[in-house]
C-alpha cells in the first residue's frame, strides 16, 4: 500500500502474495482465497500453526509435515517499500517455495474490476509493473531465487467483510508470474515490493532497524509500565507521518492566511502530522490535536509535538484549523468547531511538560487570531453569543463536532447550538490565551481574554440540568431555547479538561452519571441505552452504520477523559487507572498490538471501525502515564 503523495493518495499495488511450498514430493498451498459463489481456493489455514507479533513484526508460522516455515511482513520506515521474509526453521529434506504476487493499482477505498493495460518487464530476479501510461511504476524482486513471467488474471475475488458493510465486494487481480526459491535453515529469503525509484534497503538491515526502534519509544515510560503499555508506545509511531505542502483555499477571504502560511513555510519541506486511523483515514485536524499529547508529549517527543503544532498553525484560516486534508490533495476543508480548540489543549499539555518560549512567541499571533475570529464569528455559525459568552456552532446541513456522521444531506447528530464540550474547550482556550498573553507582554490581549473568560464561566452554568443531575449535551438548540437532555459522554470533558467551572458536587454527579449510563470495559457509549434511539450494534450498510455511529456505539478514546475525571473527583489514581486495564486483553484480540476505533454498545462489545485508531491509542497511553506519575508521587 503506497502513499504516492505522502501522507495521502494511498494506493494498493500488491494485494497479496500467494505462497506454496514443495516438500517431500508434495506441493502444499499456504494461502487461501474466497471467490464469488463461495468457492475456497487453497487451504493454507489448515497449516497455519501460529500468528503473532514478534518484536512488533507480524509473524506467521506454517507447519508442512515435519517442516516449519516462518513468514514475516514489514515496511521500510519513510519509504513505499514492503518486505516479505521467509525462513525455514526446521526440515528433514530440501524445501522450495513459490510466491505468486497478485497486483493492482487502485485507490484504497475502491476495488479493481476488469482488466487494465498493465505493462510488465522482467528478468530472472525481478519484474517491473506499470498499470497504465503515467501510473507510478513499481518493482517486485527476490533476494535469492528466480522469476518466471506468466501474466494471468484472476476474477471475482470475494471480500466478505466488504459485503457485510454493504460495499462492493468483488475484485479482479493480475499475477505477473511466479518467484521461486529454495529455502535452507537459517538463511532467510526476502521478497521486496517498492514504488520508490531508489534501490530498496537490504531486508535484514531494515528488520534490524525496526527491532531496535521500540527501545527509543519505550525508554521514556515509567519503569513500572506493563508490557501492554510498552506495546502501545510502540504502536504510537505508526500514526506519525510526514506531510508535504498542501493546497490551500484560493478564495479571497483566505488570502491573508495564505500569506502567513507562505511566510512560515518558505522552504516547502515536509512537516509532521498524524494519521487518524487505519485503514481508511488520512490526517485530520481534530484527531491530530486530540492524539498529539499521547503520541508525542507523553513520550517525551517534544520536537515532534512542536513540529505538528507548527504544521497546523500554518493552515489557520478565518480563525479555524482544517478538519480534513482530502486524499487527492485538494484545498483543506474547514468543517469543524472543535479541532481548533483542541489545538489549545494540545499546546497547553505540551507547555506543561516543556518550557518553550520560542514556540509561544511563534504561535501567539495565530492563537489570538483564532480567539478574535471565534468571538466575532466565522464559518458555519461559529460565534460567541454576547448574551452569555458561550460559543454557538452549526447551521443546517453541517456536522461540526466529533459526532460528525453524515450520509448525503442527512446529518445524524447535527448538535446545532451550544454543545457542552465545545464550550468546555472554549473556556480552556481562553484561559490558556490569557496566560500566554501575560507571558509575551500583551496586556490588551490579556484583558480581552480574561473578560471573555469571565463571561463564558458565568454562562457555562446554564449547562447544568438539575432534573438529571448532569450536564445538557447542547443548549439553545437550533437557535432556540430548548436544551438537549440526552445522556451523552461529551459532558465528561467538562470535568477532565484542566479548567473546570463546575462545583465539586456537580463534577462528581457528572462522573457518576457517565459511569452509570455510559461506561463499558472498552470506552464510553455515545448515548445511554435508556435513551430513545439508542442503537447497540454498529453493523449493516453505510446508512445503518453511520446512523449508529454516535447513537450508542462505544468510543475508546473517551475512556481517557473518564479516568482522568474520575481521578479528579475521587483522588485515587490507582483506581482511575484500573478502568484502562481491559484494553490489555484487546491488544491480543483484534488487530494485534493496537486499539480499534469503536466497539458495539451492547455486550460483548465487538470491535468495529478502524482497526488501529490514533486517538484510541493516544488517550489510553497518555492517561496511564499521567496517572502512574501521580501514583509514584503519592
Amino acid at each position: 500500500m503506497a502513499s504516492l503523495r505522502p501522507p495521502v493518495e494511498r494506493t494498493l499495488l500488491v494485494a497479496k502474495i500467494e505462497l506454496s511450498a514443495r516438500y517431500l514430493g508434495i506441493e502444499t498451498e499456504l494461502s487461501a482465497n474466497e471467490f464469488a459463489g463461495g468457492a475456497i481456493s487453497g487451504q493454507g489455514f489448515v497449516h497455519l500453526q501460529s500468528f503473532a507479533l514478534r518484536d512488533g513484526i507480524p509473524t506467521w508460522r506454517y507447519a508442512v509435515a515435519d517442516a516449519l516455515i516462518e513468514q514475516q511482513i514489514f515496511m521500510a520506515p519513510g519509504a513505499n517499500t514492503s518486505y516479505l521474509r521467509l525462513e525455514l526453521l526446521r526440515a528433514s529434506a530440501p524445501l522450495s517455495v513459490r510466491l505468486k504476487p497478485l497486483v493492482a493499482y487502485r485507490d484504497y477505498h475502491s476495488h479493481n474490476r476488469g482488466t487494465q493495460p498493465f505493462q510488465i518487464e522482467s528478468d530472472a530476479e525481478h519484474c517491473r509493473i506499470q498499470a497504465f501510461a503515467g501510473a507510478r511504476p513499481y518493482r517486485i524482486s527476490i533476494s535469492q531465487g528466480r522469476f518466471t513471467a506468466a501474466p494471468e488474471w484472476y476474477w471475482n475475488f470475494w471480500h466478505r467483510a466488504e459485503a457485510e458493510r454493504g460495499l462492493d465486494a468483488l475484485e479482479d487481480l493480475l499475477t505477473p508470474g511466479t518467484f521461486a526459491a529454495d529455502l535452507s535453515p537459517n538463511q532467510p529469503v526476502y521478497l521486496v515490493a517498492t514504488a520508490d525509484s531508489a534501490p530498496p534497503g537490504a531486508g535484514a538491515d531494515v528488520l534490524d532497524a525496526l527491532r531496535a526502534a521500540p527501545q527509543r519509544l519505550t525508554a521514556p515510560l515509567p519503569g513500572t509500565a506493563p508490557e501492554w503499555i510498552r506495546t502501545l508506545a510502540q504502536a504510537s509511531d505508526q500514526f506519525i507521518v510526514r506531510r508535504g505542502v498542501a493546497r490551500t483555499d484560493t478564495s479571497p477571504g483566505a488570502a491573508a492566511a495564505a500569506n502567513v502560511r507562505s511566510a512560515a513555510n518558505t522552504s516547502g519541506a515536509a512537516s509532521s502530522s498524524i494519521i487518524a486511523g487505519y485503514p481508511w483515514f488520512a490526517d485530520w485536524g481534530r484527531d491530530t490535536m486530540i492524539s498529539l499529547p499521547g503520541l508525542t508529549t507523553a513520550l517525551g517527543r517534544y520536537d515532534l509535538a512542536a513540529d505538528i503544532l507548527r504544521t497546523y498553525a500554518r493552515f489557520v484560516d478565518r480563525g479555524m484549523l482544517p478538519n480534513v486534508f482530502p486524499d487527492q490533495g485538494e484545498a483543506p476543508r474547514y468543517n469543524t468547531a472543535d479541532a481548533t480548540l483542541w489545538m489549545f489543549h494540545a499546546l497547553d499539555d505540551y507547555l506543561e511538560a516543556k518550557h518553550d518560549p520560542d514556540l509561544v512567541s511563534e504561535l501567539f499571533p495565530a492563537l489570538m487570531t483564532i480567539i478574535h475570529a471565534h468571538s466575532e464569528g466565522t464559518r458555519h455559525g461559529i460565534r460567541v453569543d454576547p448574551a452569555d459568552g458561550l460559543l454557538h456552532a452549526g447551521e443546517p446541513g453541517t456536522q461540526l463536532t466529533w459526532m460528525d456522521a453524515k450520509q448525503g444531506d442527512q446529518v445524524f447528530t447535527p448538535r446545532v447550538g451550544k454543545p457542552v464540550e465545545i464550550n468546555a474547550l472554549w473556556l480552556n482556550a481562553l484561559d490558556l490565551a490569557a496566560r500566554l498573553a501575560s507571558q509575551v507582554g500583551s496586556d490588551g490581549e490579556q484583558r480581552f481574554c480574561q473578560s471573555a473568560l469571565a463571561s463564558a464561566r458565568s454562562g457555562f452554568s446554564r449547562f447544568w440540568n438539575p432534573e438529571r443531575a448532569c450536564l445538557f449535551d447542547v443548549i439553545d438548540v437550533d437557535g432556540g431555547h430548548w436544551s438537549d437532555p440526552r445522556i451523552r459522554p461529551n459532558q465528561i470533558l467538562a470535568v477532565s479538561l484542566p479548567l473546570c467551572t463546575l462545583s465539586p458536587a456537580q463534577m462528581r454527579a457528572v462522573v457518576d452519571c457517565c459511569a452509570r449510563e455510559l461506561l463499558t470495559s472498552h470506552g464510553l457509549r455515545s448515548l445511554s441505552p435508556k435513551e430513545q434511539g439508542y442503537i447497540g450494534r454498529y453493523s449493516g450498510d453505510v446508512q445503518q452504520r453511520d446512523g449508529a455511529y454516535h447513537m450508542g456505539t462505544v468510543w475508546t478514546w473517551l475512556l481517557g477523559p473518564f479516568a482522568r475525571a474520575h481521578y479528579r473527583v475521587h483522588g485515587d489514581a490507582r483506581l482511575a487507572q484500573s478502568f484502562l486495564d481491559p484494553l490489555a486483553q484487546h491488544l491480543d484480540s483484534a488487530c494485534l498490538g493496537t486499539i480499534n476505533e469503536i466497539f458495539d454498545g451492547d455486550a460483548p462489545h465487538s470491535a468495529r471501525g478502524c482497526f488501529a485508531q490514533a486517538w484510541s491509542v493516544a488517550e489510553i497511553l497518555r492517561t496511564w502515564i499521567d496517572l502512574e506519575r501521580k501514583i509514584s508521587k503519592a
